[in-house]
This record gives C-alpha cells, sequence and structure tokens, in this order.
C-alpha cells in the first residue's frame, strides 16, 4: 500500500507540473525516478497486450503491461489535475513570485540531481547534454509558425505535442503554439467538440506515445548515460521558462483583441523581467526559491528509503 500511494504522491506531482504553463509531467517523472518505468509500462502496449486482453487474460495483462503501476501513476495526474488547477490559478492569479520562485528552485535543483545519476560523465555524455540544453532554449525563443489545418499536418501536432509531454523540459501545449495550431486544437476544437481537428490529433497523439516509447526505451538500454544527460540538459534549458519574474502575455486575435476561454482570457507565455528593487517580496522568493531545492533534496532521500 506505501508503494502504491508513493506512486500516486509522485502522480500527483506530473498532474501539477503539467497545469503549470510551460512545464512538463516528464521533468517530475524523471526527479521521482519512474521516468524509465513509465516509458517501458507505455511500450508494453503492443499486440501482445491485445492478444493477452481480448482473449481475457486480464492478470497476464495487467502483469505485461504494468497495469497497476499505470493506474496508480494516472490517478495521481487526474487527482492533481482535478484539484490543484484552481489552486494553482488562485496562486498564480495572487502569489505569482512565489510560486515560481518555488518551481525555479525545484527544476533548478533537479539538474543537479537527475545528472548525478549518470554513471560516466564522458565526452559524448557531455555533448549530449549540451545539445539537450541548446534545443530546450531554442524552443523557448522560436516564433511561431501559422496556423494549418492539413490532416497530416495535424497528425504530426498530435505526434510533437505528446512526445514534449513525455519529455522533460519540453511542454506539449508550448509545442504547439510554436507549430502555430495551439488556438486551434487547445481552444477552439475541444471547446465546439470539432472532431475533424481533434481526430488527426488523436490519432497522431496515440501513435506518437506508443512508437515514441519503444524509441525512448531502445535508447535507454543502449545509451542510458546519453539519454539521461540529454534530458537533464532539457530540463536545464527549461530553467529559464520559470523565471520567478515574469509578466503575462496573452493570446490576441488578428485585431489584437484578448481571446477568451471561459471567462478568462487566454496566456500565452510568460515574459521574463529583471527585478529592480531588493523589497520584502524579492527576499520572500529567494525563501522559496531555497524551499523549492530542499524540497528536490527531500524527495531524492525519501525515494531512496522508499527503496
Amino acid at each position: 500500500m506505501k508503494k502504491y500511494i508513493s506512486l500516486i504522491l509522485k502522480g500527483i506531482g506530473m498532474g501539477a507540473a503539467n497545469v503549470i504553463p510551460g512545464v512538463s509531467g516528464g521533468t517530475i517523472a524523471l526527479i521521482t525516478g519512474i521516468f524509465e518505468r513509465l516509458i517501458h509500462a507505455i511500450k508494453s502496449f503492443n499486440f501482445k497486450a491485445l492478444k493477452l486482453l481480448f482473449t481475457f487474460k486480464f492478470s497476464e495483462f495487467a502483469k505485461h503491461t504494468d497495469l497497476k503501476f499505470l493506474i496508480a501513476v494516472f490517478i495521481g495526474i487526474i487527482i492533481s489535475i482535478v484539484s490543484l488547477a484552481k489552486l494553482f490559478d488562485y496562486l498564480f492569479e495572487n502569489f505569482p513570485v512565489y510560486i515560481w520562485s518555488y518551481f525555479f528552485g525545484l527544476v533548478l535543483a533537479s539538474v543537479f540531481f537527475v545528472g548525478k545519476t549518470v554513471s560516466k560523465w564522458s565526452i559524448s555524455v557531455i555533448i549530449t547534454f549540451i545539445i539537450g540544453s541548446i534545443i530546450a532554449i531554442a524552443i523557448s525563443v522560436l516564433n511561431p509558425a501559422t496556423e494549418n489545418q492539413g490532416f497530416i499536418y495535424l497528425v504530426f501536432c498530435g505526434i510533437a505535442a505528446i512526445c514534449s509531454m513525455i519529455l522533460p523540459g519540453l511542454s506539449g501545449s508550448f509545442i504547439l503554439f510554436i507549430m502555430g495550431n495551439y488556438k486551434l486544437v487547445a481552444i477552439d476544437a475541444i471547446n465546439e467538440l470539432d472532431f475533424k481537428i481533434l481526430l488527426p490529433v488523436i490519432i497522431g497523439a496515440i501513435f506518437g506515445l506508443i512508437a515514441f516509447s519503444h524509441l525512448l526505451s531502445w535508447i535507454f538500454k543502449k545509451y542510458r548515460n546519453q539519454t539521461i544527460s540529454l534530458l537533464t540538459g532539457f530540463i536545464l534549458g527549461s530553467v529559464s521558462i520559470l523565471w520567478p519574474w515574469q509578466k503575462k502575455v496573452y493570446l490576441l486575435n488578428e485585431i489584437g483583441s484578448r481571446i477568451i476561454k471561459g471567462q478568462e482570457p487566454v496566456i500565452l507565455k510568460y515574459e521574463r523581467i529583471i527585478p529592480k528593487t531588493f523589497n520584502l517580496e524579492f527576499w520572500i522568493a529567494i525563501g522559496f526559491i531555497i524551499f523549492g531545492i530542499l524540497s528536490i533534496w527531500l524527495i531524492e532521500l525519501s525515494t531512496k528509503k522508499l527503496n
């Protein structure tokens, strides 16, 4: 029971990360040590799994797909998204600097704790770390493409979005924005249940999830140190997204008016700014950064004890 409660808590962390603009649940999966197992579990949904399911061999199917693990993690993700979404909305609205500071410290410390799982830092490992950092930084400053409703392009949007959700340091919604289809897919199509747009995205997401999990699993086995260093680079490159002092940039329509989803304007991204005074808010923010770093240290300590 303790093991499954731990997995649910890790799922809650992943769900919380997905609620935060520009953050990936894969980052939390990697920090908490379940990333590789998660990839293997997703990869196991193959023809053998379908055969076991349709021949009613449910216990073998559950064992083959690591189903108990997946259920525990996804329960945590759902709990988090349902319960924390409103809390995070409140915190980002009223205490944005403090909440950004906490997650800045959290992700900054994770660069060290994830990076130290590399067993040997060779030239190739250092190069993949640098490449991962450059890719994440480059993605964060790219200009968006124009909107495209083509079926094949929407399939690629689904593939890219789901792959970036799995990868630590990359945000699925931000990738959709870079590809020019964030408003089309994440706002218009979902609000209007436009399956002409959603269906190819879903097809791409399913294909991308299964295919990419196979690829990641194979790479992990063959080049484990290089893979972890690449993902560590992704995390380091994404730290700038969580800079505590930011201002909101809203999604605008063709005439420059804010696009509304529900009752609130849609936040596209946050622009980083430099604090001009070292006031009380600044020092409290520094305290939250330290608290975020300590949180990762405590997670690392508790994971070691649990193992």
